[in-house]
């Protein structure tokens, strides 16, 4: 029955693309992205806003191909699925060239923008270009705030959810005459590819989730995990001598500053980061665990965590600062998307029991919680079907990955992926954070899975030399200097 109810979702799905070449609704044309300097294939596709409706409104789907260096062996793409949820792919398209370098050799990648972001009828709130982000505190995000959001997005956003966003991407596949495709999801992309998966599964050649959000895991419910995340660096720290010369006391300063912030934000006059203007730099409570909770998706920017947890004890927020400059402009997540789809396809599962379980941890307590609360109960609602939670059970080759120091998708959440998938394996990265495959050798990995579709044959011996934590212990030298803060990117979600 769901076998046949799939092929004849397919056919018409086959129909409509060849009406939409037909009418030039498919478009794809060379053209050139920013940070890639050869050419690449950029394509527009007209699909149904709602599939339901065969005769409703139209909304244009963006996305980049990147084509294989080397086209000769006509190899199944991949299709890199973003995270978030909010981003758009088309956007990451320079820096994913370099991360799947080893794979594009003989594969196209594909970038696809989902519904609600990038050039894909996109869900944004408002110009963030203009913001304060030196004066702005998480503490003014206000009721009023989320009903100007809602009243600026467009279209029925009851169909800005994950499945048509599947649909869309599926869509791609077919008008770009792919029979199948590999898919790498990353982050919240790998709830998408898990949707991916239960709706087309004879469309997938092969899957990889890294940094799993599964099905049965609500996305909202950051403390317990950025607590353990936390924790871990505390650990290290200390077994690095360095480090824990420098900062003996480092736990112990963390909570007096976050007990100081809570009395009251601290105020300094700070030259600004970029432009060396005076500026008043506000420090809440809230806007210094979100700076800090951002450092710690990557071990790179974990390595300034206690360097800038100290100088702000010692009353120097100007290494925070440095950070804070880097939301300037924005972090390029569509806001509407995200609580779009946060609100309706996550948070109305989650109990009030849940919520005081995950604020019971010595990082943050419910600070995750605050934005999540605040918007959904405003936001408009659509509900999936209860099939949607039920766990993925697809006999597809899928390499799952994890990285022990991941704030918030920790590795169990793969354990929920590998228990539900028949052909499935999953590496634990131990000295690695968020989506493993952006700073490790797991990049590599993946296109020695692409080839040999053999999880469990890899040859993960590289991982191997994944070096452990090391930090900075001053604002002149270690593994980063004092420039170099207002140059520190953060991670996804």
């Amino acid at each position: 029955m769901i076998k046949s109810g799939m092929m004849v979702s397919l056919f018409f799905l086959l129909i409509s693309v060849n009406a939409y070449s037909q009418n030039q609704q498919f478009t794809l044309e060379n053209c050139h992205v920013d940070g890639i300097k050869s050419q690449v294939k950029c394509g527009k596709l007209s699909v149904l806003e709602n599939y339901n409706k065969a005769d409703g409104a139209h909304i244009t789907i963006n996305f980049v191909v990147l084509p294989a260096i080397d086209n000769s062996g006509d190899k199944t793409p991949l299709l890199f699925l973003a995270g978030g949820p909010g981003q758009a792919a088309a956007e990451l398209a320079s820096a994913l060239t370099n991360v799947f370098y080893e794979v594009r050799k003989t594969r196209d990648l594909i970038l696809v923008d989902q519904r609600g972001t990038g050039a894909s009828h996109p869900l944004q709130c408002e110009d963030t270009t203009n913001q304060n982000v030196y004066a702005l505190t998480p503490e003014d995000f206000s009721i009023q705030e989320i009903n100007d959001c809602i009243d600026k997005l467009t279209g029925d956003l009851s169909q800005y959810n994950s499945e048509n966003a599947i649909r869309d991407f599926e869509a791609v596949r077919v008008a770009l005459g792919h029979k199948q495709i590999n898919i790498y999801g990353g982050s919240y992309g790998t709830r998408a590819g898990l949707v991916y998966m239960r709706m087309f599964p004879e469309s997938l050649r092969s899957v990889v989730l890294d940094s799993v959000g599964p099905i049965e895991v609500p996305i909202g419910l950051f403390g317990q995990s950025s607590a353990r995340s936390f924790n871990l660096l505390l650990t290290n720290c200390q077994k690095e001598q360095s480090c824990q010369q420098a900062f003996p006391q480092l736990e112990q300063e963390f909570q007096t500053l976050l007990t100081r912030l809570e009395k009251a934000p601290a105020q300094v006059d700070i030259a600004h980061p970029r432009l060396g203007t005076q500026t008043t730099f506000v420090i809440s409570k809230a806007k210094f665990l979100g700076t800090i909770r951002s450092q710690l998706y990557s071990v790179t920017t974990r390595s300034l965590v206690p360097l800038i947890i100290h100088q702000a004890y010692l009353g120097n927020y100007m290494p925070l600062a440095g950070l804070v400059a880097q939301t300037e402009g924005g972090q390029g997540i569509y806001i509407g998307l995200l609580f779009n789809i946060t609100c309706n396809e996550d948070y109305p599962r989650i109990a009030s029991s849940d919520f005081e379980r995950d604020a019971n941890n010595n990082f943050g307590g419910d600070d995750s919680h605050f934005s999540f609360k605040m918007a959904c109960p405003l936001w408009p609602k659509y509900r999936p079907s209860d099939a949607f939670y039920k766990p993925v059970t697809a006999d597809i080759p899928t390499l799952i990955l994890s990285g022990d120091l991941d704030p918030v998708t920790p590795p169990s959440n793969g354990e929920y992926s590998a228990k539900s998938l028949p052909n499935n394996h999953h590496i634990v990265v131990k000295n690695a954070a968020h989506t493993v495959a952006m700073s490790t050798c797991a990049s590599d990995l993946i296109n020695e899975f692409l080839t040999s579709l053999k999880p469990k044959a890899l040859d993960e011996s590289c991982l191997d030399d994944v070096p452990n934590e090391s930090f900075m212990t001053n604002l002149n030298g270690g593994t980063t200097n004092y420039e170099q803060l207002s140059k520190t990117q953060g991670g996804i979600h």
